[in-house]
């Protein structure tokens, strides 16, 4: 995510500060960003994995307490990417390795500190195209 064109939608369950944060950084950093109002977590998940899938938004954050059951519920809408991120390195790798396309995070382990290095990494890294036999892979078990 680099360009003032990118839109990113966030989804939570809970309205917490450490969201307002992650909203705020975003716009910092140029990205156009859709804030979903909180509701149920399956819910909140699906309308943000849904505004991926149908390009309405480059990606998603979604959240809730755990991270657990936004990102299971993300994966369930086909052509959404989404990793349970609780540190920096994870967000990278989900972007280079899997390109991920929605992030999910935890409302009990995010402080701000955190939540900006794992913005860090994951806003700079892309794709490093390594892995397009298993995207494949995936993305052929969606179709069945």
């Amino acid at each position: 995510m680099a360009a003032t064109s990118v839109k990113v939608v966030v989804a939570t369950d809970e309205d917490r500060s450490v969201v307002d944060f992650l909203v705020a950084e975003l716009r910092a950093r140029g990205l156009e960003v859709e804030r979903l109002p909180p509701g149920p977590w399956g819910q909140v998940a699906l309308a943000a994995a849904h505004r991926v899938a149908r390009g309405d938004a480059a990606q998603a954050i979604v959240c809730c307490w755990t991270g657990t059951g936004v990102t299971l519920a993300a994966n369930k809408v086909p052509g959404v990417r989404a990793a349970l991120c609780v540190d920096a390195e994870t967000a990278r790798g989900a972007r280079v390795w899997n390109d991920a396309n929605v992030l999910g995070l935890s409302l009990r382990l995010l402080s701000e500190p955190v939540a900006k290095e794992i913005l860090d990494a994951w806003c700079s890294a892309g794709y490093g195209g390594t892995e397009d036999a298993s995207l494949a892979v995936v993305a052929s078990s969606e179709r069945r």
